[in-house]
Order: structure tokens, then sequence, then C-alpha cells
């Protein structure tokens, strides 16, 4: 029988803080009374400081973030339009899969599991696309699968340069509200994200902003859509409804966790992804193991894919769960049995990833990786306390 409480270190759904949940724990209301809005307004007003942008419209859509991707697709580009996109992962490889079968034309730049978004390759092809047939640049801002962050700001500057007037949709699933996203000072058209990671709720909505080129786009798009309207959606928004029954628990707690984040305000919020992200990383660095992310400067604060070399990530991920009550991400795709991932991400601090690095120390050990107990954990711990520990205390620790 297991006891205590199971840890969970996955990159998504993230630990839900426990005055979230008290927060969606609230009867059934009527989402038609006169004084919704009173809760729903103000989440859209500050969904916007996290998206950092003052002139896009926000919207919640039931589901996870593929719903805001599908919204965000079908509403400001037809069927045969001409995109260009990169696979780099499974999710930008999944988003690509999404925009083909919606019937779009996609230019797939296709590089390593655990590069970027190859921004030179997408200026020179923007660059020759003289008569702007590509109407979309699709960005995967972090890709969960591999760990690694891609510049924005690099790709819109190319798209500048370039004078193109395509669209700029990015994916910030695993990156908004963790990592800095800055909307409109990035030109980003369409940003999508969804409740279960850096905004520390359960799943069930996907979040989409979208600026207004983007709304001035979905008044001419021919593509099909119901559920997925902007128009029907924004004209409800407007006075706080919705054109469909709203998951009204979850916007309680989000009024919640967004009282966190823009109480612990956003740099700081940043700052302390940074700081617990760089501990895991240096643990993982004393462990002689290496990161699927090619590069420091790609390195995610967010989730960390570890290579496991000859050993089989997936035994590693067995051993953690079954015997030390432990979830970490699994290997996706092409990364099966090749990677395993710490998310690090949401609600967390400094004690929760050096319980991680523990775990993943005695998992990976049992699994048949040559690793010195403590290593990992102390290489963490000395980061964490750089300049807190007296001179002498910290040699008698050492």
């Amino acid at each position: 029988m297991k006891t205590g409480i199971t840890h969970l270190y996955i990159p998504g759904p993230t630990n839900v803080p426990e005055v979230v949940r008290q927060a969606m724990n609230v009867p059934m209301q009527d989402m038609r009374a006169a004084d919704f809005g009173d809760l729903t307004l103000d989440l859209f007003r500050d969904m916007k400081k996290v998206f950092k942008t003052t002139t896009a419209e926000v919207m919640f859509f039931p589901g996870s973030g593929c719903s805001a991707w599908e919204a965000a697709i079908t509403n400001t580009l037809n069927v045969g339009d001409t995109v260009l996109m990169a696979r780099h992962g499974q999710f930008s490889t999944l988003w690509a899969d999404m925009a083909e079968r919606l019937g779009l034309n996609v230019i797939t730049v296709d590089v390593a599991w655990g590069a970027g978004v190859p921004v030179a390759e997408f200026a020179r092809i923007l660059g020759a696309d003289k008569a702007d047939k590509i109407k979309a640049v699709f960005v995967t801002h972090n890709e969960t699968a591999t760990g690694v962050t891609s510049d924005v700001a690099a790709v819109r500057r190319v798209m500048d340069e370039c004078f193109h007037n395509a669209l700029l949709f990015v994916d910030g699933v695993s990156s908004v509200g963790s990592i800095d996203f800055r909307m409109d000072e990035w030109g980003v058209d369409l940003a999508v994200t969804g409740t279960q990671k850096g905004l520390m709720l359960p799943a069930g909505l996907g979040i989409l902003g979208a600026s207004q080129k983007a709304i001035a786009a979905s008044k001419t798009c021919t593509s099909r859509r119901v559920f997925y309207d902007f128009k029907d959606m924004l004209a409800m928004n407007a006075n706080g409804y919705f054109p469909h029954t709203p998951p009204t628990q979850l916007l309680h707690g989000m009024r919640k966790s967004l009282d966190r984040l823009l109480g612990e305000g956003l740099e700081n919020v940043f700052a302390r992804h940074a700081r617990l992200a760089e501990g895991v990383r240096r643990g993982i660095a004393a462990w002689g193991l290496e990161l699927c992310a090619e590069s420091p400067s790609l390195y995610s604060n967010t989730v960390s894919a570890i290579k496991t070399g000859d050993i089989d990530a997936r035994e590693v991920l067995r051993i953690a769960y079954t015997r030390y009550n432990t979830s970490f991400g699994s290997g996706l795709a092409r990364l099966a049995g090749k990677v395993f991932r710490i998310g690090h991400l949401g609600d967390l601090n400094e004690g929760m990833t050096l319980t991680a690095l523990s775990i993943a120390e005695a998992s990976l050990a049992e699994a048949g990786v040559k690793i010195e107990f403590g290593s990992g954990v102390g290489a963490a711990l000395a980061y964490y306390t750089e300049g807190r520990i007296p001179a002498a205390a910290r040699i008698a620790a050492e």
C-alpha cells in the first residue's frame, strides 16, 4: 500500500496549489446571472497582463491548448493557405499535423529534436516569398518534449526584415506564466496556452490571445467553425458571458491562480523558474548525463529532458512510479525510452526540485545508470545556497 503523497514532476498537468483547489470548491451558479461578469471580466483583463498585451483580445475555449490551436487556425486561415512551420519535437509535430488535417499547405522545416526554431532557414524562406504566399508562421515557444525554448523575438525580427505580412502564431502552452512572454513586443498575432501548466490549474481551458490583425483576419476567413467562432465568443465575452456553458469552478480557480502570479510579480515568477531550473540542470550535469536540448541557449526553464544513454528511460520511469510514488515525464514519440523529463514549472520551490533530483538519482541507479548518490542533489544544493551559508559552515558541509 502506498503511503504519503504521490510526487508529480511532469511538465503538465502541474501541481495545483491548495488555495486554488479550495477556490474551485464552490456551488454551481447561474452563468447567465446579471453578476456573472463580476468574475469573468477581471479574468480577461488579468490574463492580458500574463500575455503582456494591452491590445489583443483574450478568449477561453473549453479544452486544452489544442482547442486554442484549432480556434486560432480555423478563425484566421483559409483552406489551402500556405503556412511555415518547424518540426523539432512532439508538440511542434502535432501542430503541423493539425494544420495539414485542417486543409493548410504546410511548408515544414525538419530539424533535430533538441534544436530550436530554425530562424535562419525561416528568414531564407520568407525572404524568397516575394508574393506573400505564406499566410502564417508558426513557432513553438517551448517544446515540451525536448526541453527547448526558442527565440520568438528573433522570428519576428526576420519577418519584419523581410517586410513579410504573415500572421505570427505562437504555442506558449508550457511557457506562458512561467517563462517571459511578450505578445505585443514580439508582434504575436495568435498566442496559445492552457490552464494546466504555468497557470497551476486542472486541464479544461484553452486560452487564446488574438491581436487586432488576427481579429480582422477572422472577419474574412472562410474556414468552417462553429464552437470555436471568434465572432460568437467575443460578442458574449464583451459582457462577461460565453456562447457555451463555461466550467465555472475552473474560472474561480483561475481567479486565485492569477492572484498568485500577479501577487508574486511576473518578473519574480520568471526569475524563480530560472533559478529552480538551473539547480536541476546542475544536478543533471553532476550525474554526468546530458540534456536533449542541443545548447545552453536553448535550455527550458520549465522542463528538462534527460538522456539516459544505453539505459531504457522507461525503466527509470517505472521504478520512480512503483517504488517511490513519483511521476516523471516520459519520452514522447521518437524519444520514447531515450529520455525522461523533469517538469519544473508552476507551484514549485527548492525543496520540491531537490526531492525530484533525489528520487531521480535512486531510480537511475536502480535502472543501472552509474551514479554517485548525492551528486545531483549536492550540486543543486550548492547552487541554491550560494552566498547564503557562512564560510565555516560551508566548509563543514563539504
